[in-house]
């Protein structure tokens, strides 16, 4: 689903290796998202298959309870869950990565964060087509964002000289061992290989810092990404949403309705 390009309006800038994009809604865009978006949301806490049996076999609002179960309830957690869901959507429409572990299907409580990176792109690349291909991301929403926000969520890219931290690289690993399909399979062996051998260079790691606030793209974004070092690809993102707190509330409520018997 083409997300961002229904939704917002994008104006993107490129300096060799780094990439300054911001985001904001067009007229309408969001009424022309929101049924798609609850959907994404719904299938980043379970797969859209399950709630479909569940649906069928206990009706629509028992079915709804279940989901509910899974969903953060919490303004922080609901905020936190919904720019990690964003961020990783963005990847895989922008920039051709997957993102291929939905990880908050795992968490360990609903209204918890989960540790470790935020989110992980995977895929093949380079000369050949076939060198192993990474993006390190950390996402972040607030009401308003500040430097001090920026600052610590480029502490958390930079961390592990870089690389992806070796408990989130063999968690996705893991998951993608666990599946029946050949070519996620594939990606999980290389990925938990990572783990030990540490041998993609810094080229191939890209890092992404997505921030979705109420009060826009803010300075220190700029300031981080002109720091930023340039043997990889650098992206620093923003989604301003004017309502942040509303919208938030608006799309949990939409996730949660599934609809009536």
């Amino acid at each position: 689903m083409d997300l961002y390009k229904k939704w917002c309006d994008a104006t993107k800038k490129k300096t060799k290796r780094k990439h300054y994009w911001t985001y904001v809604e067009k007229d309408g865009g969001r009424a022309e998202i929101r049924e798609a978006l609850a959907k994404t949301m719904r299938s980043h806490y379970d797969r859209l298959d399950r709630i479909a049996q569940d649906v069928e076999r206990l009706g629509y609002k028992l079915a709804a309870t279940i989901l509910r179960e899974q969903l953060p309830q919490t303004k922080k957690g609901r905020s936190g869950d919904l720019g990690e869901i964003l961020a990783t959507e963005l990847v895989e429409e922008e920039i051709g990565l997957r993102v291929p572990v939905r990880r908050l299907r795992y968490k360990d409580g609903r209204n918890m964060a989960m540790r470790g990176d935020d989110f992980i792109g995977a895929g093949y690349g380079g000369d050949g087509h076939n060198d192993l291909w990474l993006l390190k991301g950390e996402a972040k929403s607030n009401k308003v964002l500040g430097k001090t926000t920026v600052a610590s969520a480029r502490k958390v890219l930079d961390r592990d000289s870089g690389r992806c931290t070796p408990d989130s690289l063999a968690f996705v690993a893991n998951r993608l061992l666990e599946s029946s399909d050949a070519a996620d399979m594939a990606l999980g062996r290389d990925l938990r290989d990572q783990v030990a051998l540490k041998n993609v260079p810094a080229g191939r790691i890209d890092h992404m810092l997505y921030t979705m606030s109420g009060n826009g793209p803010h300075a220190s974004l700029e300031v981080d990404l002109e720091a930023a070092g340039t043997n990889r690809d650098q992206y620093v993102v923003n989604l301003h949403i004017v309502d942040h707190q509303e919208f938030i509330k608006e799309m949990y409520e939409e996730a949660e309705d599934l609809g009536n018997d």
